[in-house]
């Protein structure tokens, strides 16, 4: 697997508690021992990077044999001058024109019908002709088939058509390597609406439901390869509409822009289209087109509008394109300060992402995890969604408020979090029968999920709750007010219709809650049986779920939640610069009560501080030896990986509990949110201790940065107080951090936690929104040396592509923690395995360095910033936002076996059966009518890695806030 796409695979590894359980997971290490390859069977897929005096090469090695490679090493030539730089992913090496790649330590082993991928940076001059062949151990490779590549032609992506009228699909498809074009067939989403055998390739489809629709168009060649084109969205209005794109548009002062109008459906007579701003900023107004006529044979033919704005004003208007007896358009045009270029692009890329033909949001207005069905990742469907993209949405909607003055749809963000993913009393209908001072009853976490289920210890003593009693006080309720961290927004599971004593979700038939990850810190994604949260027993076993997770005597309907505390500390951290930018409007009350909820979201935050079970901080060994604590000696003042609540859906035999986490990890840390939350009156907690924790807490993460900052600057993994997770004694010498045990790979192993760059970035943008909001002197110590060692690991191409790190390894440990006198961590190290081009941490790291050079005026750190945006803007956009094409050859998983004990067996909702002999695939069977499953086919049949474009929410999310960021701090 490609490490810079597996850390997605295990990014999310936080857990949905059950009974009194809640596990941090990871992949399950089979222990099989590689065969030796006697006779190579191998292809190499080449690809580069060029721009015209240098270039980067990703090659994957595909094992075509039957046994696994054990070793390898990569051999090619080169025709002309290229010269070697640097290399990743393997050690390599260059004579002359002849260039060696030999395994790292971590990717040597190449299973049957897997790859690996390695990549170089040469420069040259003159031509640069691609190596004839590869040879793997001495074995010439045979090249890798080309898929075929579809192009779906029209409609147009954003098109609007009237119900009722038939919808043309055309498209191009070529095949490669002697290969020719079988067939091609026409999807909406998921469902095959149509298939055409010859060129040239249409489909009309009579009529498409009133909504929004994703079509693609798929290409088979006859190799048995195929290829999907990129998706299309358009809408179906229920009557003759009036078109208007794009939605949004950002006019710089003294400036023009245009947008263009049309018609959903032809007319029978000439039909006349008037435009006029509605209301808003009358500094802008219409200077050309606003009179349109079209006629039954120009009705889809686009006319320009032109909008100038003066240039003195700024704020939004709506423009509205009105005909008798159509459905009117709206367009929101912003006029933005004469420099503000970033803003403009804020609003082009937030405008693709609203729209809603382009897919990123479900029917009821929640943000999917990516546009894309079929990806595997911490969600295991593009289709759910996380707490993470909620808070995402959140922090867009407040600089879209910052930018136009629209504070509406940032308190819209709010309410959908609201309804559809803060649990309802209905979801915990027991949580008045918690009990404080017995907050659960204690199970160990296990190493691999092949030892679940865990027994449940009622003999180990667990510490009070001391937060509940003036949490009640405060709020006037019993219900936690926290996200639950996943989401099955279309129900494709189907737990949505399992009917109980607590809902399953907002609604009866989904979106519905669901929970994956609980077996121990070797269980991936792809090792997981999900399954609802509230359990009716419907489903699954005669114990629905529970019994592959805990070892009990009996098992009673129940429900369970887990939080992800980084993402409620980002939807609080968005709401504080919904409080700085509407105050600077001067329209503070327009967010007053949404703000008010955010500062109630972080007084529940506070179980993520405490541990798992409310013991002692500090030393903690023994389960029964580690002291319970008595109130606020069980905090850690840190983020945690989680915290969880559940209980009894029956409400006349009741009993709830709730737990925190005893594993801390480096990139959930949010200064920014504790000192909102401990400083900022609007943000300030109700709760008698909320404010002051989260002073503690802010001067704790500060701490705990310097503590895990490498020699080289990067930040390492975090810290434990339950060591394995069943309070075990850690190897001697382990280093300390107030009584916490050092974890380089805190949560999950397998891939190691803190190998994704993104948790740098995501972590370091919030530390230096915090420095550049106080200028906080320690926070700049960490961010000087973390932006020097960022910097020099980072290249920006003459075309505007870049590199930016991806995959971390680390050695040695930082010095056990002396506040008074702290160590310098000479012996703490990280290197950079291998690098990638990937959009959303660019995003992040471009938000990083702009924080940091407002306030510090470092040059480098501006300059890098503006060159990551201005690349991916230039390189990488289209229609639906901005994304590059990944590599997915961790996508040979989806045959992995999921362990299931002997003599278990039940069904999915839609049937499938779960048993011993389950895999990934056998208990999603839905994914068998992905337009994109034949290249996951492909692929576990012996063919190349698939290769995706995915447009995730959160991504694109972040590429636009760090265009707004720069726009307000730098530009």
């Amino acid at each position: 697997m490609d490490p810079g796409r597996r850390r997605r695979a295990a990014r999310r590894w936080w857990t949905a508690a059950l009974a009194a359980l809640a596990l941090p997971l990871t992949m399950l290490a089979t222990g099989t021992t590689a065969a030796h390859a006697a006779g190579v069977r191998c292809s190499v897929d080449y690809r580069t990077n060029d721009w015209g005096s240098g270039f980067t090469a990703d090659l994957t090695i595909t094992n075509r044999g039957t046994a696994a490679i054990d070793g390898w090493t990569l051999t090619y030539g080169y025709t002309g001058n290229q010269k070697l730089s640097n290399g990743w992913n393997g050690t390599w090496s260059q004579t002359g024109q002849t260039v060696t790649v030999k395994n790292a330590s971590y990717n040597g082993t190449i299973a049957a019908g897997a790859a690996v991928s390695a990549g170089a940076q040469f420069g040259y001059s003159g031509t640069n002709t691609a190596p004839a062949s590869f040879a793997v151990n001495g074995t010439t490779c045979a090249g890798a088939h080309r898929p075929p590549v579809a192009v779906l032609t029209s409609p147009a992506a954003g098109a609007v058509y009237t119900r009722g009228d038939a919808v043309a699909l055309t498209a191009t498809a070529a095949a490669a390597d002697d290969a020719t074009v079988s067939k091609v067939e026409f999807y909406d989403d998921t469902t095959l609406l149509g298939t055409d055998t010859s060129a040239p390739y249409a489909l009309s489809v009579p009529s498409l439901t009133v909504g929004s629709h994703s079509l693609v168009a798929k290409a088979y060649d006859s190799l048995g390869a195929s290829a999907e084109s990129a998706p299309v969205g358009i809408t179906v209005a229920p009557g003759p509409a009036v078109v208007a794109s794009p939605s949004q548009l950002g006019v710089q002062q003294g400036r023009s822009g245009t947008f263009s109008v049309k018609l959903s459906t032809k007319p029978s007579a000439n039909v006349t289209v008037g435009v006029a701003r509605t209301d808003g900023n009358t500094g802008l107004s219409v200077t050309a087109g606003s009179s349109l006529t079209f006629t039954p044979s120009t009705w889809d033919t686009a006319q320009s509008v032109s909008v100038t704005a003066d240039s003195t004003g700024t704020g939004s208007a709506t423009f509205t394109a009105s005909a008798t007896r159509y459905t009117k358009a709206t367009v929101t045009v912003t006029e933005l300060a004469a420099s503000k270029a970033y803003d403009a692009r804020f609003l082009d890329l937030y405008g693709k992402i609203t729209n809603p033909a382009n897919g990123y949001f479900s029917p009821e207005g929640i943000p999917y995890h990516s546009v894309e069905t079929l990806i595997v990742e911490a969600p295991d469907h593009g289709h759910e969604t996380t707490s993470e993209a909620y808070s995402y949405l959140l922090w867009l909607q407040a600089m879209y408020g910052k930018v136009t003055g629209d504070w509406s749809k940032f308190n819209g963000a709010w309410d959908l979090m609201e309804k559809y993913m803060i649990p309802a009393h209905a979801d915990q209908p027991t949580s008045s029968f918690y009990n404080a001072s017995k907050p659960a009853t204690y199970a160990p976490e296990l190493d691999t999920p092949n030892e679940y289920p865990a027994k449940l210890d009622t003999s180990v003593s667990v510490g009070p709750d001391p937060i509940a009693g003036e949490l009640k006080t405060a709020y006037g309720t019993d219900d936690v007010y926290g996200m639950h961290w996943i989401q099955d927004v279309d129900n494709v599971y189907g737990y949505g219709d399992e009917p109980g004593t607590c809902e399953a979700g907002p609604t009866a038939t989904g979106p519905s809650y669901i929970n994956t990850f609980q077996r121990g810190p070797q269980e991936s994604v792809w090792e997981t049986v999900p399954q609802p949260t509230c359990d009716a027993f419907k489903y699954g076993g005669a114990n629905g779920y529970l019994d592959l997770f805990t070892g009990d005597s009996s098992y009673a309907r129940q429900w369970k939640y887990t939080d992800a505390p980084d993402a409620d500390a980002r939807a609080v951290q968005a709401a504080y610069w919904a409080d700085v930018w509407a105050k600077a409007q001067g329209r503070s009350g327009e967010v007053s009560a949404t703000v008010a909820k955010a500062a109630k979201m972080g007084d529940y935050l506070r179980y993520a501080m405490y541990d798992k079970y409310f013991k002692k901080i500090g030393n903690c060994v023994g389960p029964s030896s580690c002291a319970a604590g008595t109130g606020k000696d069980a905090s850690h003042y840190l983020l945690s990986w989680y915290y969880a609540w559940g209980g009894a859906s029956d409400t006349s035999a009741g009993w709830a509990w709730r737990i925190g986490s005893s594993h801390v990890h480096g990139g959930y840390q949010n200064p920014l949110a504790a000192y909102a939350l401990s400083s900022n009156a609007d943000l300030k907690p109700k709760s008698a201790s909320g404010a002051s924790d989260w002073g503690k807490s802010l001067q704790r993460q500060l701490e705990f940065y310097q503590w895990l900052q490498s020699s080289e600057g990067a930040i390492a993994g975090g810290a434990t107080n339950s060591w394995q997770g069943r309070y075990a004694s850690p190897p001697a010498g382990t280093p300390t951090f107030y009584g916490m045990y050092y974890d380089w790979e805190p949560v999950y192993h397998d891939p190691p936690s803190n190998q994704w760059f993104g948790f740098q970035a995501w972590s370091m943008e919030r530390v230096a929104e915090y420095y550049q909001q106080t200028g906080s002197a320690a926070a700049r110590t960490v961010l000087d040396k973390w932006v020097k060692w960022a910097l020099s690991k980072t290249t920006v191409n003459p075309d505007g592509t870049y590199r930016i790190p991806s995959t971390l390894q680390w050695s040695g440990r930082p010095d056990t923690w002396n506040a008074a006198s702290p160590g310098g961590n000479s012996g703490l190290h990280v290197t950079v395995a291998d690098y990638t081009d990937d959009v959303g941490v660019a995003a992040a790291y471009a938000k990083t360095l702009t924080y940091y050079a407002a306030r510090s005026g470092d040059a480098a750190a501006k300059s890098t910033a503006k060159a990551l945006l201005d690349g991916m803007w230039g390189n990488y956009t289209d229609s639906l936002g901005i994304a590059v094409p990944e590599t997915r050859s961790d996508y040979g998983r989806f045959g992995d076996s999921v362990y299931v004990p002997s003599g278990w067996s039940g069904k999915m909702p839609n049937g499938d059966t779960a048993g011993a002999s389950s895999t990934f695939s056998s208990i999603r069977s839905f994914y068998r009518n992905d337009p994109a499953w034949s290249k996951i086919e492909a692929y576990l049949e012996g063919g190349a890695a698939p290769v995706f474009t995915y447009h995730r929410f959160w991504a694109e999310a972040d590429i636009a806030l760090a265009m707004g960021s720069y726009a307000e701090l730098l530009e």
